[in-house]
C-alpha cells in the first residue's frame, strides 16, 4: 500500500524522524496523499474538483502539486514549503526533494513542458528546475541550482546557471 511505502521512506531518509505520531504531522506526506486523490479526479477528466484539491493541499501544506503531475513511489518532500509541482512534471521512485524546489515550464507551449526526475534523485533546497528535460536515475540537484538542461543518470548538478560536475 502506497501510505505505508510513503511513511517507511520517511523514516529511511529522515533522521529526525522519531516517531509514527511526528511523521503523520509532516507536511510533504498529506501534500502526497493528497495529490494522490486529485491526480485520479484529474485523469478521470473530472473537471474543476482536481484543481480545487489541489488550491486547498497547497493553503493547507504550502506545496503545490499540479493535479496532473505524475508523481512515483515513495516520494519525499521534506521541509516541503514553497515546493511547486508542474503539470507535466513526471517524478520517479524514491525521490527526494527539499524545500523551495520548483519543477516548471518555461513558457506557454502547450504537451510536454515540466521536467521528467529520475528514480532516487535527490533535490536540494531552493532548486529550479525548468522545462521539458530529463534528470537521470540517481542525480543529485544542489540547493539552489538552475537547471535548464537534462542531467546524466548519477550525475551531481550545481550552480547558476547549472553544471554538471566532473566524475570523482
Amino acid at each position: 500500500m502506497y501510505m505505508i511505502e510513503d511513511i517507511k521512506a520517511i523514516f529511511d531518509r529522515d533522521p529526525a524522524a522519531a516517531n509514527i505520531f511526528e511523521v503523520l504531522l509532516y507536511q510533504g506526506l498529506w501534500a502526497i496523499w493528497i495529490h494522490r486523490a486529485a491526480h485520479l479526479l484529474y485523469k478521470l477528466r473530472i473537471p474543476f474538483i482536481p484543481r480545487l484539491i489541489s488550491q486547498v493541499m497547497r493553503l493547507l501544506t504550502l506545496i503545490e502539486i499540479h493535479p496532473g503531475a505524475t508523481i512515483g513511489r515513495r516520494l519525499f518532500i521534506d521541509h516541503g514549503c514553497g515546493v511547486v509541482i508542474g503539470e507535466t512534471s513526471i517524478i520517479g521512485h524514491d525521490v527526494t526533494i527539499f524545500q523551495g524546489v520548483t519543477l516548471g515550464g518555461t513558457g506557454k507551449a502547450k504537451g510536454k513542458r515540466h521536467p521528467t526526475i529520475g528514480d532516487r534523485v535527490v533535490i536540494g533546497a531552493e532548486a529550479i528546475i525548468l522545462g521539458d528535460i530529463a534528470i537521470g536515475d540517481g542525480a543529485t540537484i544542489g540547493a539552489g541550482s538552475v537547471v535548464i538542461r537534462s542531467a546524466p543518470a548519477g550525475s551531481t548538478v550545481v550552480g547558476n546557471p547549472a553544471r554538471v560536475l566532473p566524475a570523482a
